[in-house]
């Protein structure tokens, strides 16, 4: 394996690495370029804080690489993400040490309770004691069994269990569903098997469609998932989109003449300093509020007006 290593400032830090996160790539991490040298500074806030800033003043943003992916396509797409000029002399790829990188991604994901009714349960984890039996009744406690694979979807993130709360809360029974930017299928197959009559799953990446399949098919659910360009026509009763912010201002016009009448469209992957601005971009359509927010992260929420 290898890692895209790109060099920046600490204002630039965070922007890259939400960009990394849309890339494909597997992982993002932040280092001080300064390390072990006399210019190396500490990164601290106030006892018992996060520091306002998660960056230093000179720093490296790490991306691993999945094997087959390019890193000039990975930087293409960073450039017209964020409008920054990638150039020859800010970035290097840097190999990896083999290790048993199954097991160590095994490692770092055990169960995850999400709010009152729902379950995470990466596939390793399925036979652990203690946990609900899979399957689900109305009311009871809904396990999903899950193998990330290369999608983005461990069922780790704030916003992953944003939406699923909202799913766990307010999905009306026999609705029909759309998932935009599917990732591993986690929030299309929480609302098949919160009640949705019909789902549909769509995603950029063919690798999170195949992730998508897999995953419904070892949680006995049904539904259908797709790229784009095999994604027919028609509304939905609920529209739910975990990305980015800039994604989800561009999909505006799309996503939401996707909701059908009476119908909610559910936003996360936005941060609280980013609400106000995606809010601007649906609201020729429907006025968007946030739900609820966490860590730094929100649940936008808006409902189109019924026919």
């Amino acid at each position: 394996m290898r890692e895209l290593v790109l060099n920046c400032s600490e204002e630039e830090a965070e922007a890259l690495s939400d960009a990394l996160l849309g890339t494909g790539v597997l992982a993002v991490s932040v280092e001080d370029a300064d390390s072990d040298t006399s210019s190396e500074t500490p990164l601290y806030g106030e006892p018992g804080l996060e520091p306002a800033v998660q960056a230093w003043r000179n720093n490296r943003v790490v991306a691993l690489l999945p094997d087959g992916l390019d890193p000039r396509h990975v930087l293409e797409q960073l450039q017209e993400e964020t409008g920054r000029e990638v150039e020859d002399g800010s970035w290097h790829l840097r190999d990896v040490p083999d290790e048993d990188w199954v097991r160590l991604t095994q490692s770092q994901f055990g169960p995850i309770r999400v709010g009152d009714r729902i379950w995470i349960v990466p596939s390793w984890h399925a036979a652990d004691p203690g946990l609900p039996p899979p399957g689900a009744e109305d009311g009871a406690a809904v396990r999903i069994e899950l193998d990330p694979g290369l999608a983005f979807g461990t069922g780790s993130h704030p916003t992953t269990h944003l939406c699923l709360e909202w799913l766990a809360d307010c999905l009306p029974q026999g609705s029909a569903v759309l998932d935009y930017g599917c990732g591993s299928g986690i929030l299309a197959i929480a609302a098949a098997m919160l009640g949705a009559a019909r789902v549909e799953a769509v995603d950029i990446d063919d690798q999170a469609v195949e992730s998508t399949r897999l995953n419904a098919a070892n949680n006995g659910v049904t539904l259908h998932a797709c790229l784009p360009d095999d994604f027919g026509p028609g509304q939905f009763d609920v529209v739910v989109a975990n990305i980015l912010s800039n994604p989800l201002k561009v999909l505006a016009p799309m996503l939401s003449n996707r909701v059908a009448p009476g119908g909610s469209l559910v936003l996360s992957g936005v941060l609280e300093r980013q609400a106000d601005e995606v809010a601007a971009a649906y609201a020729p359509w429907l006025r968007m509020q946030v739900w609820q927010s966490r860590d730094g992260w929100v649940c936008l929420h808006g409902q189109r007006s019924p026919a």
